[in-house]
């Protein structure tokens, strides 16, 4: 059994039967090419079929001691045994020697977020004076106002923007579409762009629909997204690692806060599971926890 072969297979799998998007895949795939290169690093010329238990415990020693965290040895082994999954549907395997791999223990990582007078600070602060300023500054609204994956903002379309009743038409996940509301403000922002910055843009044919576009007519990519907040951030001094995922984290955050149901954030995330959005509300119990901690005398 080939290891390109299999590989590519299951690449597939992912796309077609999975609905993956490519960033998923590719992470799929390069945890999996980590164990291919342990086997070949280490002498052991065996293909998918033969690797047994034994080459997987040694392979997450190997990963440990290059200083790799528990977090990402976890999603290493999720990926290989997604792999193994795949391989015994389709029947190229008979067992699953990740079957009895344990994963290691990682601790519930609370998500950085961001007050509303900070977000006021950092969307106030941006340029609009120059030609891509009111861009940006509509981008940061948007990101705020639906709380959206970077993918889903750079594929945000003119086509599933519904102002009119106060939605826009999201491609999530899988391609998954869900309706999410968006505020006043970010629409305010949103049209000042398309009459001020985009209508001037000579365009590219396939980028037509796309609505948040770079200075040659084409789609923005994931890095200037992050490109664009770093820079601002960086210009205001503040000390948080923010990303554009903290604005999908305070929009979730403050919902819950304000007593959104969770139900209703999960579908304005687009969460297949509601384990995933009750995150937000271990904000507050870690917001009291360290209050506790801080004021009580017995503490």
């Amino acid at each position: 059994m080939n290891w390109e072969q299999e590989i590519e297979g299951f690449k597939n799998y992912l796309k077609v039967e999975k609905g993956l998007s490519d960033n998923s895949i590719h992470a799929y795939i390069t945890d999996l090419v980590k164990l291919v290169q342990f086997l070949k690093d280490n002498g052991y010329d065996v293909g998918p079929e033969k690797v047994k238990l034994d080459h997987l415990k040694e392979m997450i020693q190997w990963v440990n001691d290059k200083g790799i965290s528990p977090r990402t040895q976890a999603r290493i082994i999720s990926g290989i045994k997604s792999f193994y999954k795949y391989l015994l549907i389709e029947e190229k395997v008979d067992r699953d020697p990740t079957a009895l791999l344990e994963t290691p223990k990682v601790g519930r990582k609370l998500p950085e977020i961001l007050s509303v007078e900070e977000i006021d600070t950092i969307i106030n602060a941006v340029d609009t004076k120059k030609p891509e300023g009111q861009r940006n500054k509509a981008i940061l609204e948007t990101l705020y106002s639906c709380g959206l994956r970077v993918s889903e903002l750079i594929d945000l379309k003119i086509s599933n923007l519904f102002f009119e009743s106060g939605f826009v038409k999201i491609e999530g996940k899988g391609s998954k579409e869900r309706l999410v509301p968006i505020s006043t403000k970010a629409i305010k922002e949103i049209n000042l762009y398309l009459s001020e910055y985009r209508r001037n843009l000579r365009i590219h044919p396939e980028h037509e629909d796309i609505l948040f576009l770079n200075r040659r007519g084409k789609k923005l990519s994931r890095v200037m997204i992050f490109t664009i907040i770093k820079n601002i951030t960086k210009k205001l001094g503040l000390e948080k690692n923010i990303s554009p995922h903290t604005f999908r984290h305070s929009f979730a955050t403050h919902l819950i806060d304000g007593g959104a149901n969770l139900r209703a954030v999960q579908e304005m995330l687009g969460h297949e599971s509601i384990i995933t959005t009750e995150i937000y509300t271990h904000l507050d119990k870690e917001y009291l926890k360290n209050t506790i901690i801080q004021y009580h005398p017995r503490s």
